[in-house]
């Protein structure tokens, strides 16, 4: 398994497909991991080079102590795509995974050329809500957390599926201080202003059953992006590319190729990289974009080994 070394944590990442192929980054939600990405990155066309990782504190990546900001999670998918020498993504993000996504769409011009979000919003819940989610926690554990999110995450007829239980384990392997720690990153983010100023070309899937993000959330956020397109997957719920992988990579398949991204040549690379001041992409804007500090022991397509 590869892991890149950052200043206060090891990040877990896999890579399929092409080597030399256009890049396809998948980050996943809160609660869950890579393999979230399973069948649909096996489902989708391998001439893409396809790089999934685990988040901070999720399946493989070790989780720093508490507090984590919003750009510190963006600054962690920042360092694996400049670590990996990345231009010109198609980023695809689920729940957490597309709020990294949005905030790197604006901070870093260089690495994302288009945006898939799924099972997100621009802001996700309230004070109130993830108070409440962090007593649950600190109360029940995350047999507790994961009673509670499999009846968002799932319509009822669901509840008891192959897709739940594997959110359930998925779940069940987070220890509860990572997952607090994500809790209040989230609690802590509204990136509506900067999500609306986007143009670039984006693809927002829903899932009609989603009872964490519902539909008509998901549709507010892609009515924000000018180059937006919703799609709605019927059957599915909050995890949809989990319930529902071969409509969602027929989905992302599709919109890869309406933007042409297995042609696409990177432009050239711009070595100040990122936004301006005041962008509000949740950073704190200290790029560092010479990461010779991170050692790789691994090969740089080195397969995500499937060993979980």
């Amino acid at each position: 398994m590869p892991f890149l070394d950052l200043p206060d944590h090891r990040l877990h990442w896999c890579e399929e497909g092409d080597p030399r192929g256009a890049p396809v980054v998948f980050a996943h939600g809160l609660g869950t991991r890579l393999e979230l990405w399973e069948e649909v990155v096996a489902a989708l066309p391998q001439k893409f080079r396809l790089i999934r990782f685990d988040l901070r504190g999720h399946g493989g990546s070790e989780g720093p102590p508490a507090p984590w900001s919003m750009g510190a999670l963006v600054r962690d998918a920042e360092a694996l795509m400049d670590h990996l020498a990345l231009r010109d993504c198609v980023f695809v993000g689920h729940s957490l995974g597309g709020m990294i996504a949005q905030a790197l769409a604006v901070k870093r011009l260089d690495l994302v050329r288009a945006l898939v979000l799924c099972g997100t919003a621009t802001k996700i819940g309230t004070a109130e809500t993830w108070a409440a989610r962090a007593e649950l926690t600190r109360a029940g554990g995350m047999e507790a957390v994961a009673a509670a999110e499999l009846q968002r995450w799932f319509p009822r007829f669901a509840q008891k599926s192959r897709p739940a239980e594997v959110a359930r384990d998925m779940l069940l392997s987070m220890k509860d201080e990572s997952y607090l720690a994500a809790c209040g990153a989230i609690a802590g983010t509204d990136f509506y202003a900067t999500t609306a100023r986007l143009t670039l070309p984006a693809l927002v899937l829903a899932g009609a059953n989603d009872g964490a993000t519902p539909p008509d959330m998901l549709r507010e956020t892609s009515d924000l992006m000018a180059g937006a397109d919703f799609v709605l997957l019927r059957g599915a719920g909050h995890l949809a590319s989990l319930d529902r992988p071969e409509d969602f990579a027929r989905e992302l398949g599709a919109f890869l190729d309406r933007i042409g991204h297995a042609f696409h040549e990177p432009a050239p690379r711009d070595p100040m990289g990122g936004c301006g001041e005041g962008c509000g992409c949740g950073s704190d804007h200290d790029h560092d974009h010479d990461h010779n500090h991170n050692h790789n022991h691994h090969a740089p397509h080195a397969g995500c080994g499937h060993s979980h």
